[in-house]
């Protein structure tokens, strides 16, 4: 008897669910829910349009939308029907998503309304059909033939491409089959299945907050992994009341940018100063306790009693742990929730490995500055210049139409991530940074800026962004944007140089009015910078800034 693939678990688990509420939409103060069994109606009512439209097996389908159960659903009946997903960031640049489009020749545009129809044909009249979502599901009446069991895959039969944020060039499209969607998907199970054991059952299943955008891989890959276990999956709607919608969902976790948990701790600190009295000298002294390294003593046990409580109430009555991804998340972050009683669990990995190479084992106290071990199954060494070689049932086939490309990255079975890493004794391992992102000074020295951005921005909060330059010169600056004023950003430098060799040294910077946005094109679609755009738009400052500092 053959092993079901992740797809065939996911629709058996929704059909296990018939009567229970397995996903939901939150909308303002309430939530629109839908069961297994309504879920199946819709992914049914899909894979009829999809025959209707004649989309074989192997064709690709574009799908640019922001989350939503109809999202879903047309998902997973692309899948069930063999057709190649391509998620597409309904937030992205119309230009960039024509490119992309061009790339993978999708036979037709899913989108979620007329105004992300209407930016593609504005970018590309020459696109393929566009088709919103109420065509898609006004006629479920005509899916009462199609079953609610996905059509037989090959463990190598792609199932989606999903773009790359493109950080210093032109995306590409990185393939996943049905061996990576299974073998990543037993992983993650087998992790929720370690935090969560003993605070669900039958009854009171996982519930789960997703409000990152499904068309990036490890958002997929939780949407997947919530649908194939007992829980209910809440969708954000509405970014700018992120608060609330967790307050209502009260989920049991939920995925992470450190961008967000930054932005958490900076404003809890900035609240609890802000109202004083005895809180405040509460929480202030037994943040220094937990920063001298001590767990117990009376200030943290009365902070524990009065103050922690409360902060800990705005993620909701359930929450077991937080997790993370995208980027290495800051040390005093991680320790900062870990001193509230929530442990934030760090994940590694890249969309070519399937969104995922560690994990944080929940059973094991969390290391901070560290993403935990190489999960089951996946082989993890060092190659040259400490770059992190991967290797495993996780890595992809390749790059779409591009071979040049997957044999540059995959040599002797080994996928190189172009990140540079370290592994302690434990087995952990610590992101150091990008190789293409290092700094290379005109006396030789080879400069990762990740580590010295971050020391930065602890000491800057009002900071947006922090980005070291440098290259071919003598020195190190930086270019800092935000409500940020030069007293305060002499007083960080003066603070993390002396720590620093004195070629890792930051000599002077400059305060930019401009922004980096996603839409003016200086950040990727997942908010990483492109340091390349950023050097270049801002050429003039750069070197107005290294001659203001030879004069």
């Amino acid at each position: 008897m053959t092993t079901p693939n992740f797809l065939e678990k996911l629709f058996a688990q929704l059909r296990s669910s018939a009567a229970r509420p397995v996903i939901q939409e939150i909308r303002g103060e309430s939530a629109a829910s839908a069961t297994g069994t309504e879920l199946l109606a819709q992914v049914r009512a899909a894979r009829a349009y999809l025959r209707r439209a004649g989309i074989r097996p192997g064709e690709r389908c574009a799908l640019l939308a922001p989350n939503s159960i109809r999202w879903a659903a047309l998902d997973l009946a692309m899948m069930a029907e063999g057709v190649i997903v391509v998620p597409l960031y309904s937030r992205q640049a119309p230009a960039e998503l024509a490119a992309m489009m061009r790339d993978c020749e999708p036979r037709l545009v899913f989108c979620a309304d007329a105004a992300l129809a209407q930016g593609i044909e504005s970018a590309w009249p020459a696109a393929p059909r566009r088709v919103l979502f109420d065509e898609v599901f006004a006629a479920a009446e005509s899916a009462e033939s199609v079953p609610d069991v996905p059509a037989p895959r090959d463990a190598t039969d792609l199932v989606t491409i999903i773009y790359t944020s493109g950080t210093s060039g032109e995306p590409k499209g990185v393939c996943l089959n049905v061996a990576n969607l299974n073998h990543m998907l037993g992983c993650t199970t087998e992790r929720l299945d370690q935090l969560m054991r003993g605070a669900t059952s039958a009854a009171q299943p996982d519930r789960i907050f997703h409000w990152t955008p499904c068309n990036f891989a490890a958002a997929r890959i939780l949407l997947f992994t919530a649908l194939s276990r007992p829980g209910l999956l809440s969708l954000s709607t509405d970014l700018s009341r992120l608060a609330d919608e967790i307050r209502l969902a009260a989920p049991h976790y939920f995925i992470n940018v450190p961008t967000l948990l930054e932005r958490v701790r900076r404003g809890v600190e900035e609240n609890i100063a802000k109202r004083g009295g005895i809180a405040q000298a509460i929480f202030a002294r037994a943040s220094a306790a937990w920063n001298r390294g001590e767990t117990g003593g009376l200030w943290l046990a009365l902070a524990r009693r009065v103050v922690f409580p409360k902060i800990r109430a705005r993620f909701g009555p359930n929450l077991r742990a937080l997790i993370c991804g995208s980027a290495p998340l800051a040390p005093e972050t991680q320790r900062f929730f870990l001193m509230l009683g929530i442990p934030v669990l760090q994940v590694y990995g890249l969309t070519e490995t399937t969104a995922i190479c560690t994990m944080d084992d929940p059973r094991e106290p969390v290391e901070p500055a560290y993403v935990g071990a190489a999960v089951p199954g996946i082989e993890m060494k060092l190659g040259e210049n400490d770059e992190l070689l991967v290797r495993g049932p996780n890595v992809f086939p390749g790059y779409w139409n591009r071979r040049e490309e997957t044999a540059r990255v995959m040599q002797d079975g080994w996928f190189h991530t172009g990140d540079q890493a370290e592994v302690n004794a434990r087995g952990n391992w610590r992101i150091i940074g990008r190789l293409k992102n290092l700094i290379i000074l005109n006396s030789g020295h080879n400069i990762a800026p990740e580590p010295i951005e971050e020391k930065l921005s602890d000491l800057l909060p009002a900071a947006q962004h922090i980005v070291l330059v440098g290259n071919g010169r003598g020195y190190l600056t930086a270019l800092i944007t935000g409500a940020v004023d030069e007293a305060a950003a002499c007083a960080a430098l003066d603070a993390v140089n002396p720590g620093l060799p004195h070629y890792k040294q930051v000599r002077a910077f400059t305060v930019l009015r401009e922004t980096f946005t996603i839409e003016n094109g200086l950040l990727t679609a997942n908010g990483k910078l492109r340091r390349d755009a950023i050097a270049t738009r801002f050429a003039a400052p750069i070197v107005e800034m290294y001659q203001r500092k030879a004069s």
